[in-house]
């Protein structure tokens, strides 16, 4: 769905295309529905672009991308069709809530709340495997096992059974097993208009299924009044989707729930598509002073041009070679010169440890994916549980091996990520950002503060301001100066940044005993290298032959630390 505002101050235009999933789509098929647009707006003063599934700032990135390529230079606000519902709805409305929530039931289903002071929460849309309580989708599901299960018990085929079968044109119910192997999403959904019919015709089977429908799309609704506003405060529940829209007594059955579940409820239908509500998006963008964009800071020591490199392309390779390695000579001396903090940061996350707490590394790109490679080699390296020490990378698990645009741009993704960790007042949050800037990292860092943990962050920028509300409990910042290859901090900075990490885990274990002489006496003998290694450290550390070390190794699980108990009784 794409909506278009003319020009400030006029009543903008209202466009739409397919209402499409960003999810389930190509950047080709986005920015081909946006042409199709453009074909009847070719010089909007703004765009604003609401779709299925934007929920992320990558997803907006990918969004903001198409547009750009359609539109050139236009303002854009990329969002979801969620928001662009509850703007249309606060344009309908002389003096709107404080807390507003959508309560969607279509195909699929969501509930979405909005405060006044920017909070939002959301239930559901998880997807119709997932989630989709209430939707047309899980009504109709629920109608094909209902009347599957009473024909198991009694043999007796159901009334709504032989609606769902003429509808069908199927036979028999054995049909249906290979029917719904190949129906989609919307072919089971469709089915819901059945279930309907069998209501209005006094159907009791019906009538559970959707009062039970309603009953947990209510539940929804109100979950997300309850993350948003106080207990006795009025909320406007904002109805939307086919199933609520046009089934009257359906939204009359849910509307009574969502009112003995929260009594000051409000509630109200959309009476406009919700792409009206991006129109106002799109003009309350063009009137923000945001627009009037100030001057770029000035860029990160890892942004800058490098003066020695200035010629890469022309270097014989002899001297480039010298010239990488002479850079990368650098690291050591700069990241001494940093030593207090590094020493400070790890008696933090030494102190986390010997509480049960846990550390983690949040970075994005190539910062994200040393965090998560460090702390995957704590379980081998020193028999650690595999969730003391964790990676966060911006993006998830894909972002490992591909670019994920955008993700590292998602503050909210980041704060996100550390809240569904649990992160509390026991663990260290490392927040690993060569600039200095990222913000999935600064998200990350904000909410493990207000959490209570303990906040390091490990930058190159060693002369960025940091405001005292946000400054983490410690800044590392070794002055490494500018990449042999402009931006690329795969290169000294992921160097500086290994080396870093490899201090904060391998003397924290140290310090936790995990460690006798230089010998890794935890280490998890998984192969065959690490058992002749776990051998050897036993004959070092009690004398005997290598077969009565590894004798007491299989009486002891391999563990190094017993097998040396065992031969010292």
């Amino acid at each position: 769905m794409a909506i278009l505002a003319d020009a400030p101050g006029t009543p903008g235009r209202r466009l739409e295309a397919g209402a499409a999933n960003l999810r389930l789509i190509s950047d080709a098929q986005l920015r081909f529905q946006l042409r199709s647009l453009a074909e009847q707006l070719p010089s909007p003063a703004a765009v604003a672009i609401g779709l299925a599934g934007a929920s992320t700032e990558s997803d907006r990135a990918r969004i903001r991308a198409a547009a750009a390529k359609v539109w050139p230079g236009t303002p854009c606000l990329a969002t979801n069709d969620l928001e662009t519902a509850l703007a249309a709805a606060a344009t309908s409305s002389a003096k709107p809530p404080r807390v507003r929530v959508l309560v969607l039931s279509g195909t699929g289903s969501c509930c979405y709340g909005r405060a006044a002071d920017g909070r939002t929460a959301k239930a559901g849309g998880w997807g119709h495997l997932l989630g989709d309580r209430g939707s047309a989708y899980e009504i109709a599901l629920n109608a094909l096992k209902r009347v599957l299960c009473a024909f198991d018990r009694s043999g007796a085929w159901p009334q709504l059974g032989q609606r769902l079968l003429r509808v069908l044109l199927l036979n028999e119910p054995d049909q249906l097993t290979v029917w719904i192997q190949s129906a989609s999403k919307t072919d089971i959904a469709d089915l819901a208009v059945e279930v309907f019919a069998a209501w209005k015709n006094h159907d009791k089977m019906a009538a559970e299924i959707l009062a039970e429908a309603a009953e947990r799309l209510a539940a929804d609704a109100v979950a997300c009044a309850r993350r948003l506003a106080r207990k006795a405060e009025a909320v406007q529940f904002v109805f939307a989707g086919g199933t609520l829209l046009k089934q009257p007594h359906f939204a009359q059955w849910t509307g009574r729930a969502v009112r003995r579940l929260w009594p000051r409820a409000r509630i109200v239908s959309l009476r406009r598509e919700g792409a009206w509500g991006a129109v106002a998006l799109a003009k309350q963008m063009l009137e923000s002073p945001d627009l009037q964009r100030s001057s770029p800071a000035s860029l990160s020591p890892t942004e800058q041009r490098n003066p020695r490199s200035m010629k890469l392309d022309r270097m014989p390779l002899d001297k480039a070679i010298r010239l990488m390695l002479s850079e990368e000579a650098k690291v050591p001396p700069a990241i001494l010169a940093e030593r207090r903090k590094i020493e400070r940061a790890l008696r933090l996350i030494v102190r986390a440890f010997k509480r049960g707490g846990r550390l983690f590394y949040v970075g994005a790109g190539t910062s994200g994916r040393l965090g998560v490679l460090d702390a995957s080699e704590c379980p081998p390296t020193f028999g650690t549980p595999p969730d003391q020490v964790q990676g966060i990378i911006a993006g998830g698990q894909r972002a490992l091996w591909q670019a994920i645009e955008g993700a590292e741009d998602d503050g909210e993704a980041g704060a996100e990520a550390i809240r569904f960790r649990a992160v509390g007042a026991r663990d260290v949050v490392v927040g690993i950002a060569a600039s200095g800037r990222t913000p999935f990292v600064w998200g990350a860092l904000r909410q493990a503060k207000r959490s209570g943990a303990a906040t390091v962050l490990l930058c190159f920028n060693p002369t960025m301001a940091i405001a005292r509300a946000n400054r983490p409990t410690v800044v590392i910042a070794p002055a490494i100066g500018p990449e042999v290859l402009t931006g690329s901090t795969r290169l000294k900075a992921g160097t500086a940044t290994k080396i870093i990490l490899n201090l904060f885990t391998t003397l924290a274990m140290v310090r936790l005993g995990k460690v006798t002489g230089n010998l890794m006496v935890d280490v998890h003998p998984s192969n065959t290298k690490l058992r002749l290694r776990a051998v050897r450290m036993v004959q070092t550390l009690t004398g005997v032959k290598a077969e009565a070390a590894e004798q007491a190794l299989v009486r002891s699980g391999w563990i190094v630390k017993k097998a040396c108990q065992r031969l010292r009784r």
